[in-house]
């Protein structure tokens, strides 16, 4: 446990320089209190959380870390991002990917400067197709590696929208194939 600590204060004083927080495989559950404590006066400009446990985001992690470009929440064990997100006016770049999504939270769509959205290994089935055409700034959703439905993706694959979609090719079910 002290060495997790330990680890968690020595990645907060490197940001302090960087700008760059890296708190990946801290085998985190949450942004701790303390890193919030020990980053107030700088101005980061990335986030790694990845490859930690975490099941949710705080909304405070908006209102501290309010310039962020890139922020990195890939493998964890996240199900929903708090709509306090959408504060978030800088961030550019979201990795949600490798979590527990089964749908594309909808403060993705509230963030004026996101250019790339990577949600691909998630459980997502289905996506709010009136929030995805209406965001002005993507360039890019990877979607790849999730369980669309059938209409879903025919709807994703054909989208007439201003950013690239990935999507991975979709196998059919069982109960789809007559064939058999």
């Amino acid at each position: 446990m002290a060495s997790h600590v330990a680890r968690v204060v020595n990645r907060c004083e490197e940001a302090t320089e960087s700008k760059q927080l890296n708190l990946s495989e801290c085998e985190l559950i949450q942004v701790p209190d303390a890193v919030y404590h020990l980053m107030r006066h700088t101005e980061l400009k990335s986030c790694d959380l990845s490859s930690n446990v975490i099941t949710k985001i705080s909304p405070k992690f908006a209102v501290k870390f309010s310039l962020i470009t890139e922020l990195n929440l890939s493998h964890n064990q996240m199900a929903k991002l708090p709509d306090e997100l959408a504060d978030l006016h800088s961030l550019e770049v979201l990795d949600i990917s490798h979590n527990s999504f089964i749908t594309l939270p909808a403060v993705v769509f509230k963030m004026p400067k996101l250019r790339e959205l990577r949600a691909n290994n998630n459980a997502i089935i289905d996506i709010d197709r009136d929030e995805i055409i209406t965001s002005d700034s993507l360039e890019l959703v990877d979607l790849r590696h999730n369980p669309l439905t059938p209409m879903c993706h025919e709807l994703l694959k054909n989208a007439n929208v201003s950013f690239r979609i990935e999507l991975s090719e979709r196998e059919k079910e069982d109960w789809e194939d007559l064939t058999i």
